[in-house]
């Protein structure tokens, strides 16, 4: 799902689910927040060459013509230039959404932070492009003690590598066993990570 990552899908679902899911701790590694944000981030010039008309093509890639001209057009589809219009001219009517910022909005989920309600931490880093730094929710993890929120300097998207010749593990790995190791050895009492 374009601008839906599996991040984002996750942080979402735990924001509709509330205490109704069967997980116990989740981590979320370098998620687009606010989908607006986002797509801003990479329609700026140098984004936008170095990564928007890339990530647009394969999203074109993935569409299936035979399948799919009896109900969009596909033409229209293929003539997108951002990963918006790609959005615009079919991920939102695809998924039914009267207009593509209600898909944005939707798919956003930093609006639905408030109601997660088991452990989850969430790793970003400030040099992330496809989740700015300004977009990064702090004010909205501060307000629920279920969140917790590490922000890097660097990392870039999903990056986080360390030392001068980053071979083994990276910074997110380390987290990762860390935070899984807690969820896993303290169970039902990890609830509150604002402490």
């Amino acid at each position: 799902l374009p601008l839906s990552t599996s991040r984002m899908m996750l942080a979402n679902y735990l924001g509709r689910k509330g205490r109704k899911t069967c997980l116990k701790g989740v981590i979320v590694f370098s998620a687009g927040w606010d989908v607006f944000e986002c797509t801003a981030s990479l329609e700026k010039p140098l984004d936008r060459f170095l990564f928007n008309s890339y990530l647009t093509s394969c999203l074109q890639a993935s569409v299936h013509r035979p399948v799919l001209e009896k109900c969009y057009d596909i033409d229209h589809v293929m003539k997108a230039k951002t990963i918006r219009e790609f959005d615009e001219r079919f991920t939102s009517i695809m998924f039914g959404y009267p207009t593509n910022d209600d898909y944005y909005r939707d798919a956003s989920p930093v609006h639905k932070l408030k109601s997660v309600q088991v452990p989850m931490l969430c790793l970003n880093a400030a040099d992330d492009v496809f989740s700015p730094s300004h977009a990064i929710p702090v004010e909205a993890v501060k307000q629920n003690p279920h969140l917790a929120l590490l922000i890097t300097c660097h990392g870039g998207h999903i990056g986080f590598l360390e030392g001068l010749w980053p071979r083994q593990s990276t910074y997110m790995d380390r987290v990762f066993k860390q935070f899984a190791k807690a969820v896993i050895e303290q169970g039902g009492r990890l609830k509150d990570l604002s402490r």
